[in-house]
């Protein structure tokens, strides 16, 4: 399976450790990591994949050079943040951990696309015509990731 891990490019080191367990915790069960490809939230979830010997997948906004060292296999868009969809389209499920507003447009596409979306600290959505369950909202990264797995294999 192929989990996309969004969040934000500035973190605290409470929510990079964060993200470097999610990344981690996927590369043990055996799972490729789709993600932004750039700091913070993206580099960290691909440190921790790839110290377990996973996969990890970036989706860059610019040219392949902008990806962080963590990243296998670095995919140009040069669409700036218009690659947004694109990073939660290509994984089977999401784990948002913090983020701000582009975590935020990634966890509405995560939804539009009918991927389910576990969250770390991330943005609670309510109204507007979306289910307020919709955002699984956990409370560590193993937990993120059961909710995942669990949510795509029971589809």
């Amino acid at each position: 399976m192929r989990v996309s891990v969004i969040g934000g490019s500035a973190v605290t080191d409470a929510e990079y450790e964060r993200a470097r367990t999610v990344g981690r915790l996927l590369g043990e069960r055996g799972h490729d990591l789709v993600c932004g490809g750039r700091g913070g939230v993206m580099e960290a979830a691909c440190r921790g994949v790839q110290e377990t010997g996973g996969h990890a997948i970036g989706i860059l906004p610019g040219g392949r050079g902008g990806a962080n060292e963590y990243v296998d296999t670095a995919i140009a868009t040069r669409i700036g943040n218009a690659r947004n969809p694109l990073v939660v389209m290509n994984g089977d499920g999401v784990v948002a951990v913090d983020g701000g507003p582009g975590t935020l447009s990634e966890v509405g596409h995560a939804l539009d696309f009918g991927r389910p979306v576990a969250g770390l600290g991330t943005h609670r959505v309510e109204g507007g015509g979306i289910d307020a369950g919709a955002v699984e909202h956990v409370d560590s990264p193993g937990a993120a990731v059961d909710y995942v797995e669990r949510a795509v294999r029971e589809g």
